[in-house]
């Protein structure tokens, strides 16, 4: 049975006593606190919201502070942060650490989010938790959103599991975000680019700075690419050590294979080489070589080649060019699903269309998107006129763009897109 400090203080809280919230209500509890009026503001475009740390900090206080018995790997960056995590995850595991790994968001379930030795939460540990915060936030007497919910059910459920060791995903940027309540011995950076920003002036050198905050002085940071110019507010950290992509560790050969990549890389600690990754683009390479990197500065033992290639090699990430559906013997259309969820990531995409699937027919791009992202913009990254279908869906939440505003971004860019609202629906038509 799970217990915490709000454990035992729900029982001054009948209606919130640990097992009475099943899975489903305390799902239902996290969600009523959603504001969907005010997602944009949350989600980085912080000239029109206040950020503090101070609430989550007395949440955490109230929980027996459960961050700080933690060996924390924080991981940031605008893309690649949920596959860099799950190689540095099945990297430590293959060591025999026992390894705690948070993320978001989730694809089907909030399980998702909460792994141990990537297994997932089951419904009754996530509901004790849940109802755990919520008594929590009853003494507390403030109305959390839910990351901060989550977040700390993460940090309470790892430290009661005794892990080895939490990789634990940035929400949004760093230094504001619910997880910088931990203090990271290794923090990782894994890239810089074009989201929860208006884009106006030095973008990027803002950006660079929240994410920054997630250094702590004494610690060991990990750049993955990122321009010369942009080290600079995390050198300023104070980070004891700074491994940078292309200078302190390398890729020393990379190439596209019908299954992922094949690479080798090289960290100041050693080589390894002829990994063989399931995951496609040439971005899915320079990921695991950061967390390779990460995985040695936190690990002290050099890493077992044998066990870094068996590690890698059963690495799975669902919905990063992942290919759901094909007809028999290859007769039917191949559907690959991706989460690409900002220019950057949607560039990428098509670089890795382009490189690592053979065109054998027509393609038909079916996209949808989230209010906060720019249709142009998305749709110029992923080159919509290299498809020879473009059909346009209203994501099913509260939070979507409907299709007709990508289908008119597309007619002013001069190409011609369907609307279909539902997704089930364009996919049954291509």
């Amino acid at each position: 049975m799970f217990t915490s400090v709000a454990a035992t203080d729900a029982r001054r809280h009948p209606a919130l006593k640990i097992g009475e919230m099943e899975i489903g209500p305390a799902i239902e509890w996290v969600e009523s606190h959603i504001d969907h009026s005010g997602w944009a503001a949350r989600s980085g475009r912080t000239e029109s919201v206040h950020l503090s740390l101070s609430r989550m900090r007395r949440l955490v206080h109230l929980l027996g502070d459960p961050q700080e018995r933690l060996e924390i790997i924080h991981v940031t960056g605008t893309n690649g942060k949920g596959s860099t995590s799950k190689m540095i995850t099945r990297l430590l595991m293959a060591e025999g650490l026992r390894v705690g790994s948070y993320s978001s968001p989730h694809l089907a379930r909030y399980n998702e989010r909460f792994r141990i030795d990537d297994v997932d939460i089951d419904d009754g540990s996530l509901a004790d938790l849940l109802t755990a915060m919520a008594a929590a936030e009853a003494e507390l007497g403030e109305r959390l959103v839910p990351f901060e919910v989550l977040t700390a059910a993460a940090f309470t459920w790892f430290a009661e599991q005794r892990v080895d060791v939490a990789v634990i995903e940035v929400g949004v940027l760093g230094r504001f975000d619910a997880t910088n309540v931990g203090d990271g011995r290794v923090c990782v950076v894994t890239n810089i680019g074009f989201d929860h920003t208006n884009g106006e002036g030095d973008w990027q050198l803002r950006i660079a700075e929240e994410k920054a905050g997630i250094v702590k002085p004494g610690s060991h940071v990990i750049l993955g690419p990122l321009e010369p110019r942009l080290e600079q507010p995390f050198l300023a950290e104070q980070p004891a050590h700074v491994w940078r992509l292309g200078r302190e560790f390398v890729i020393t050969a990379d190439v596209g294979t019908a299954y992922g990549r094949k690479l080798s890389v090289a960290t100041p600690r050693q080589v390894v080489a002829d990994i063989e990754l399931p995951l496609h683009g040439a971005h899915q390479a320079a990921n695991c070589a950061v967390a390779l990197a990460a995985t040695n500065a936190f690990f002290r033992p050099l890493l077992h080649p044998g066990h870094v290639t068996s590690a890698l090699s059963a690495v799975y990430m669902p919905a990063r060019m992942e290919e759901v559906a094909a007809g028999p013997n290859h007769e039917g259309p191949t559907v690959i699903l991706d989460g690409a969820h900002n220019p950057d990531a949607a560039a990428a995409l098509a670089s890795a269309l382009h490189t690592d699937t053979p065109r054998t027919g027509r393609r038909t791009l079916i996209i949808g998107l989230l209010a906060g992202r720019d249709p142009a913009a998305m749709l110029t990254a992923i080159e919509m006129s290299q498809f020879d279908e473009v059909i346009a869906c209203t994501p099913p939440t509260a939070r979507a763009r409907p299709a007709r505003e990508l289908v008119e971004a597309a007619g002013a860019m001069g190409c011609s897109a369907q609307e279909i609202d539902d997704v089930g629906i364009a996919l049954e038509r291509t």
